[in-house]
């Protein structure tokens, strides 16, 4: 059975948060959780777009925008930044996520971020047709265990540097729209995954990530791909990428590598918003 660390209650909500107070310091509340937001300077008339970014092991939700080089590229851009927090791990300043679908659960995870999505086109004006969800690490899990299981949830996933950690699912519902982007000398959560806690594969006590080649197994199973192999690939610039493009009709399925360890490469989130951007074209 997998474990996951025990987790508490994150605080009050603030339930009746009017939706213009908040912002990166001041949460927004929905029935399970919260979540912090920042907007464009200038927001168009017309519905914004979004990505909601799950963050990683003992971070939260304010950290996130800590990173401004990721958060202004978003911003940039006309994307609202949505940050939910993880919940607090007891003894701990930081939070996490019950991603795991064998572990405890904390929080109904995947009700809670679809919640944020919720609120996000109820009150701040979102498009629900240009919301991206993505995670870094165990929030990149996050990304991607939602994905498996209500793929429907959000139009696309960009998970980085996390995915299915072993047990692996045995499938995934489809079809589904991703780009996994991870780097090639990650050595906290490597390709292949690693043993975190037990005596290897086969304790059945152990926690252990799990192996990105086999999550785009899943993923191409998923997506009805015709080939195990990718169909177009990418050498130049900063990532190397494999695309499968000869799956289910309003699928998509992007792996791209960088020469970096585990963190957030400055040109991802680029990367991500060219990618998003380019399915949303195609489709019209």
């Amino acid at each position: 059975m997998f474990r996951l660390v025990r987790v508490a209650a994150w605080g009050s909500l603030m339930s009746g948060t009017p939706a213009f107070a908040c912002s990166t310091t001041t949460p927004c509340a929905v029935e399970t959780g919260e979540y912090y937001i920042q907007k464009p300077e200038s927001v168009a008339e017309e519905k914004s777009a979004a990505v909601v970014f799950i963050h990683g092991f003992g971070n939260s939700g304010p950290a996130v925008f800590r990173n401004t080089g990721m958060v202004t590229s978003f911003l940039d851009r006309g994307y609202i930044v949505a940050a939910p927090n993880g919940l607090r791990m007891t003894g701990r300043n930081g939070g996490s996520w019950s991603f795991h679908p064998d572990g405890r659960k904390a929080r109904d995870e995947i009700g809670f971020i679809t919640s944020i999505r919720d609120d996000l086109i109820a009150n701040h004006n979102v498009d629900p047709d240009r919301i991206i969800l993505a995670g870094f690490s165990i929030g990149g899990s996050m990304t991607a265990y939602l994905a498996c299981a209500v793929p429907e949830a959000f139009p696309a996933y960009a998970p980085l540097a996390g995915n299915f950690w072993r047990p692996h699912p045995e499938s995934c519902k489809g079809p589904v729209r991703m780009l996994h982007t991870h780097g090639w000398r990650d050595g906290t959560v490597p390709l292949e995954g690693r043993v975190l806690r037990g005596t290897g594969l086969d304790d059945p006590n152990a926690v252990i990530q799990g192996d990105v080649f086999h999550a785009l197994t899943i993923w191409r199973a998923a997506n009805g791909c015709e080939q195990l192999k990718a169909d177009r690939y990418e050498t130049e610039g900063f990532f190397l990428r494999r695309s499968w493009d000869r799956c289910a009709p309003g699928s998509a399925l992007e792996f791209a590598l960088f020469d970096g360890g585990h963190s957030v490469p400055q040109a991802w989130p680029d990367l991500v918003m060219d990618w998003f951007e380019d399915l949303s074209e195609s489709s019209d």
